[in-house]
């Protein structure tokens, strides 16, 4: 099966509505072309699931700018104003998630599990409407997974078969979220023959991934 596709074919899964995730730490390791694609296609009223919503120039912030979003379940927000502004105006729905808990949210998605239980947002607003149970007399909140329609990732190095290898902290979200959609689409810096990438060297397997687009290099 071949799963190299154009930009163009990537973008033309992705429909109003959606729910996405996105990789990337403040933009590190984002695939900003297919970014780039979706703020020209002008699809909208999508959910976004992402560590942060970047930067007005960067990242998924192009997309903030383009208001292209009805939701956003993010763990930072302020680099980018606009979404302060949507948030602050009823605009946008913005869901602030701890960073560590968004990453296991994202994991149970993943592997299958129904959440999980963490101390982390006891007394403040996190908790609220959730959950609760004491355990070992600890007060804990019950946290539910996170899936998406479409993840769009990116790969420093990936084979044809769609086996990837990140490039030091461009790893970030990448490799759970590549576990907790539907469809998987990377966005490869290189595209190289399988075989070339090791079995010990490959840090998401290709049967996690639908779709490859660019390399470039």
């Amino acid at each position: 099966m071949n799963k190299i596709i154009s930009i163009k074919e990537a973008v033309d899964k992705i429909q109003d509505g959606m729910t996405i995730m996105v990789g990337g730490f403040l933009a590190n390791g984002t695939p900003e072309r297919l970014i780039d694609a979706l703020v020209e296609k002008g699809v909208k009223d999508l959910t976004l699931i992402c560590n942060d919503t970047g930067y007005p120039d960067r990242g998924v912030g192009k997309m903030v700018v383009a208001k292209q979003f009805k939701k956003m379940i993010a763990s930072h927000v302020g680099t980018n104003p606009e979404t302060a502004n949507q948030m602050n105006s009823g605009e946008t729905i913005v869901d602030l998630v701890p960073q560590g808990s968004l990453a296991e949210k994202i994991r149970c998605g993943g592997t299958g599990l129904g959440g999980f239980y963490t101390p982390t947002g006891i007394g403040t607003e996190i908790e609220s409407g959730k959950e609760k149970k004491v355990i070992d007399g600890k007060e804990y909140i019950l946290e539910l997974p996170l899936k998406a329609d479409v993840a769009l990732i990116y790969g420093s190095k990936v084979d044809k078969k769609g086996n990837i290898i990140y490039n030091k902290s461009t790893k970030n979200f990448n490799p759970l979220m590549a576990m907790a959609a539907k469809t998987v689409i990377v966005e490869a810096q290189e595209i190289v023959e399988v075989g070339e990438i090791g079995p010990d060297e490959v840090m998401t397997s290709g049967i996690f991934v639908n779709h490859i687009v660019g390399g470039d290099k």
